[in-house]
């Protein structure tokens, strides 16, 4: 078995970021993973005080798929994020600045104005990161289990509708889910397998196209009896993780 592919969301609900090499450490989600989001205006976020909140009190496909129409870039050697609009509009601004979280969440309300619930903030904190999961986690998914799902859709599935950390090749479908409470050897990396995840609404929108066409948490059901689709695990020993390394079981 092998990574086959990595990737990381700088902006929870934005467009992805493949990476040829990532950083894992322990307790933490994939550097940068989820490090920024639009809180909606009844959001409770407090960024002096950053603890986890549900994914609806922000800017997520689950509930605003037209979050998937803004493209985002971070660089995070000069910090700066760079936001493209449909309409090809662009913003260069810094997540770190009050000024850049200003502007930032005026252009997103500008590109979005039907995703808005009151007045938004661009937000960050140090270290938290903005995951579905109430714990930091590194989210995988075998690519055979995502082609059995195609299989009984009869249509293809792209891999990106998932929003997976890792893509994994070399595994049997399915065969993700035996791994629960075993241990994940990458490289020198070591995590922990701790659930199964159960899908939304957000695997509707179609990653190239960007609009809602299909339903794969109904698909997962009616083919399988179950929403589940990848696996949540803890990192308990870090070190760099790069596509093509080996991944193996530990007894």
């Amino acid at each position: 078995m092998r990574i086959d592919s990595i990737y990381r969301y700088p902006v929870k609900g934005l467009t992805p970021e493949n990476l040829a090499t990532a950083q894992l450490r322990p307790g933490r989600a994939i550097e940068w993973d989820r490090a920024f989001a639009l809180a909606q205006g009844d959001c409770g976020f407090d960024e002096s005080a950053a603890a986890w909140r549900s994914k609806t009190e922000f800017l997520c496909l689950a509930r605003n798929p037209d979050a998937a129409l803004l493209a985002s870039r971070f660089d995070e050697t000069a910090h700066l994020l760079t936001l493209t609009a449909p309409d090809g509009a662009t913003i260069d601004a810094s997540p770190f600045e009050p000024e850049g979280r200003t502007a930032l969440a005026a252009f997103i309300a500008t590109a979005l104005p039907r995703a808005m619930r009151g007045t938004p903030r661009f937000v960050y904190a140090e270290n938290h990161s903005f995951c579905d999961n109430k714990t930091q986690v590194v989210s995988l998914i075998g690519l055979p289990s995502l082609r059995a799902l195609e299989e009984a859709a009869g249509a293809p599935r792209q891999p990106l509708r998932f929003r997976a950390s890792l893509y994994l090749a070399g595994l049997d479908p399915w065969e993700e889910f035996t791994w629960l409470n075993r241990t994940i050897a990458i490289g020198g990396t070591k995590l922990r397998a701790t659930a199964r995840i159960a899908r939304c609404a957000a695997t509707c929108v179609n990653p190239e196209t960007r609009r809602r066409d299909a339903n794969p948490v109904k698909e997962l059901m009616t083919n399988f009896g179950h929403v589940d689709c990848g696996i949540y695990a803890t990192v308990i020993e870090g070190g760099p993780i790069a596509p093509g390394d080996a991944v193996r079981l530990l007894s």
